[in-house]
């Protein structure tokens, strides 16, 4: 399917440091791809949807997002046709409109939120559905690290092992690592130059960050958790549903 585009929204030509300030009636908005097949999982079908502590893996994701208070309101972006919210209640707007890469899907998911009645210089916050981990506090330190920033920004982790560089199956050289960060998200921008980055970047990048990056832009980082991680291969799922369990015991306990 191909993504949308509206050229009237675009606001090209950034400058190396764009003064977006926090207006008194900035909106924040959540937007969840939910459209991939998952297939490094190993799973049988999309591993956003298999069982994970008793209930799918996705509804423990947006139970997250529907616990902050200030989010106006959360989409997820699924496939066309697809059904499984037709029997799964998910506290927030459907939007079948997923593409072939994630980028094209974020695109559309954020020309849906216009639709809702989002504005263009409202934050978004993206998240990806197979992050089922992410917390209430790592959600809103996103939010108040952000909501201030000319530009906003992004959770991630500063990388943690001895990063090797690989040739032919050997080791190459040994990378600096001081200076290297882990990816997560949400990353949170604001809609309108999120879908001017996303236009101009194409359906190659593989997170928001780096759209924005392609704009001459530097998104925030904010620390995350190495518990944020996204449940990716078959050994993901038992870890996951780990901490899962141990931070239901938790509840259970206090």
């Amino acid at each position: 399917m191909a993504y949308f585009r509206m050229p009237h929204l675009l606001m090209n030509d950034y400058p190396a440091s764009f003064p977006c300030k926090v207006l008194p009636d900035d909106r924040f908005w959540a937007l969840i791809p939910c459209a991939g097949s998952g297939s490094r999982a190993g799973s049988d079908g999309p591993k956003q949807y298999q069982l994970l502590a008793g209930q799918p893996m996705v509804l423990h994701t947006l139970a997250a997002f529907a616990g902050i208070t200030r989010i106006a309101n959360t989409a997820i972006v699924v496939a066309p046709g697809e059904t499984f919210f037709d029997t799964h209640v998910a506290g927030c707007c459907i939007a079948a409109c997923g593409a072939a890469t994630r980028a094209g899907s974020v695109l559309n998911g954020l020309q849906f939120l216009l639709q809702q009645g989002a504005g263009t210089r409202d934050w978004v916050l993206v998240h990806d559905a197979a992050r089922c981990l992410i917390t209430l506090a790592q959600i809103n330190a996103l939010i108040d690290a952000c909501a201030t920033d000319e530009v906003g920004g992004l959770l991630a982790i500063k990388l943690p092992d001895t990063l090797k560089l690989e040739v032919a199956g050997r080791v190459a050289s040994t990378l600096e690592r001081s200076d290297k960060w882990l990816a997560q998200t949400p990353q949170m921008f604001r809609l309108g130059m999120l879908i001017d980055a996303l236009n101009q970047a194409g359906n190659q990048v593989t997170d928001e960050a780096s759209a924005i990056e392609a704009l001459g832009l530097r998104p925030l980082l904010v620390a995350g958790s190495a518990q944020n991680f996204k449940v990716t291969y078959p050994e993901d799922f038992a870890l996951a549903e780990a901490v899962l369990k141990m931070r239901f015991d938790d509840r259970q306990i206090t």
